[in-house]
């Protein structure tokens, strides 16, 4: 009954259109015409490469009217899922939101799935895993997520797949500014502002952004406050060079579960992101080479439960992940792409516990990774494609392993295409894996897995209906977990599942999407919805946009032993009307059925919330 109950809301603005011819160029859906860069490093047509990729626009970012690119990643990617405890804010350490898994590929913490900005990973050095309060959307052009296994080119952590953030662009001369303010439930406050300039072969970015909320439940408070910057220059036709630096500082608070509150549970982070590059493009070949970093200061009171005494310490680390990407593109003959590759990674840190009159060292040492990989991708008849792939990846601690890959794309009649892939991933054990606590194993081994996929794809009526519908097998081993206190290379993973997407241009004014996943898990996995479902119909007519969307979770674990599982649907809707040119009233709200439901176990999510604001573009 609740799943009819979202249908059934979602069907009255249909009955709303009214035709304006002038509307449609701006409402084409995202993933209609889109070339990707995920997968295989050069620009190409999606139906040229064999990975499965969810595309998400800026203007799709922009209309979700959210801080955080996780939000809209989930509801438009089928097999995404991320984990959530409030209104805004996901911090880190015990408690914490923001887990990512694509098809049940992630686990705690977010080690299996890797977040990329402009391609560079993003790692938290020590611990393995991406930092999800530091992935905002105001410094997002689009966001690319692939998946499945992505290892050939993006090594370890991209077991399960890729999120893949590609940064704001001023391509045009001149200069804008935007500006958006919004505030709303529980003392929620968001704003962000960007500049972009562009004078001939030089161009900027320069954002801000300011955002807190104290949630809905006592000391579940956030805080955080970040900037961007970006300085492009095209050193001739042929090549680009730019250099960007991205800070973000955060504080959270953790209450524990509601059946076991903790006190002073507080949360100090600082997160970086630099990177210098340069890529050229002589037409048959292109490539790229650069410096990242990404670094981390955390400083982390664990708290105390009933009855406890505070600690005596505090949990700080400093951390670091740096290296250097280099690849060329070579078009040797007619229909061919072969990509050549290597990479280096210093990937390490230092942890403590800091008491009042001394130090308690945990950790301080740096791993390296250095591999070279090849894609091999030819166009063997005008309706087929072949794409092979391996990678060689040697690491300091874990040793060398090799990736392979292999997909066919055959381009059949009427605008359709069916792929099939079969493709290894794996992930390093991390630093805390290796060194740190009492489970700590110096001798553990890279997690494997393997995927089998086939999906089929279909454009029709010029372009304005586009589905798709694809089926995959996952099996892995070698996965880490603690035995008798001990971390060892012995669990296993194996899941299935279908994925469905459709995207539809009604007319000028109305679209809707939807996308499904189903996962069969052969293993009970935290986080790992059974059945996902997400549709939204979108309607936009001279100053007026609207939407309303509805997701709808099955059979989601939220704790293993003993068994919990949450199913729930969530309804949300946001309008906005454009005052003049230059400025737009918005409205937003969430979870409008005032739905009972948790994510993490024991953190029960807000009701019902709303968000009012402005933007302003000049």
């Amino acid at each position: 009954m609740q799943l009819k109950t979202l249908f059934l809301l979602l069907l009255p603005l249909s009955a709303l259109a009214e035709t304006t011819p002038s509307d449609s160029a701006v409402f084409r859906q995202a993933n209609i015409d889109e070339v990707v860069v995920t997968g295989v490093r050069d620009h190409v047509d999606p139906r040229y490469t064999p990975f499965t990729v969810t595309s998400i626009s800026r203007r799709q970012v922009e209309d979700r009217l959210s801080p955080s690119l996780l939000d809209v990643a989930v509801e438009q990617t089928p097999g995404l899922f991320v984990t959530g405890r409030g209104m805004l804010g996901f911090g880190v350490s015990t408690g914490a939101a923001g887990g990512m898994n694509i098809r049940g590929i992630g686990s705690f913490p977010t080690t299996g799935v890797m977040v990329l900005v402009d391609g560079h990973p993003q790692t938290m050095g020590i611990m393995g895993h991406p930092i999800a309060d530091a992935y905002q959307s105001f410094l997002t052009e689009k966001v690319e997520v692939l998946r499945g296994p992505a290892s050939v080119l993006y090594g370890s952590n991209a077991m399960g797949g890729v999120v893949n953030i590609v940064t704001r662009q001023m391509r045009e001369d001149g200069m804008t500014h935007d500006l958006q303010l919004a505030g709303g439930s529980y003392g929620t406050f968001t704003s962000d502002y960007t500049n972009r300039f562009r004078s001939g072969r030089l161009s900027t970015v320069a954002s801000l952004s300011y955002n807190r909320s104290d949630n809905h439940r006592p000391n579940l408070g956030f805080e955080q406050m970040g900037g961007y910057a970006k300085v492009s220059y095209d050193l001739s036709d042929k090549w680009l060079a730019y250099a960007d630096l991205s800070l973000t500082h955060f504080n959270a608070s953790n209450p524990g579960t509601v059946e076991a509150p903790v006190t002073d549970n507080d949360q100090h982070i600082t997160r970086g992101i630099a990177s210098l590059a340069a890529r050229n493009d002589y037409g048959w070949t292109s490539g790229g080479i650069s410096l990242f970093l990404n670094w981390g200061r955390h400083k982390i009171n664990d708290g105390y439960g009933e009855g406890e005494a505070p600690k005596a310490y505090l949990f700080r680390s400093h951390d670091h992940t740096g290296g250097l990407n280099a690849y060329q593109t070579f078009r040797l003959f007619r229909g061919n792409a072969t990509t050549v590759g290597v990479d280096f990674q210093a990937i390490g840190g230092k942890a403590w516990n800091d008491f009042s009159d001394h130090d308690v060292q945990l950790a301080d040492t740096t791993m390296t990774e250095l591999a070279a990989y090849l894609d091999f991708r030819q166009d063997v008849a005008p309706w087929l494609t072949l794409d092979l792939g391996a990678r060689i990846d040697r690491h300091s601690v874990a040793g060398t392993e090799f990736v392979p890959q292999a997909g066919l794309v055959f381009r059949l009649p009427r605008a359709s295409e069916l792929k099939l892939t079969a493709g290894k991933g794996f992930r390093n054990p991390t630093l805390m894996n290796l060194f740190m606590f009492r489970p700590k194993n110096p001798d553990l081994r890279a997690e494997r897995v393997w995927n089998y996929e086939i999906a089929f794809a279909q454009t029709l009526l010029d372009g304005r209906l586009r589905y798709g519908a694809n089926v995959y097998l996952l099996k892995g081993d070698n996965l880490i977990q603690t035995v008798a206190g001990h971390n060892e290379n012995t669990g296993e993973v194996e899941n299935w599942g279908v994925e469905l997407t459709g995207n539809y241009l009604i007319d000028s004014h109305f679209a809707v999407n939807a996308n499904y996943s189903f996962i069969h898990k052969r293993h009970d996995i935290v986080a790992v919805p059974k059945h996902k479902l997400y549709a939204e119909t979108a309607y936009r007519s001279g100053r007026w946009t609207a939407a309303v969307g509805a997701m709808w979770v099955n059979h989601l674990t939220t704790r293993v032993s003993p068994r919990e599982l949450q199913s729930y649907p969530l309804l949300n809707a946001r309008a906005s009307y454009r005052v003049c040119t230059s400025a737009t009233l918005f409205l937003r709200g969430e979870n409008l059925l005032a739905q009972r439901y948790e994510i993490n176990y024991g953190y029960p999510m807000p009701k019902a919330t709303f968000m009012a604001g402005a933007r302003l573009h000049f």
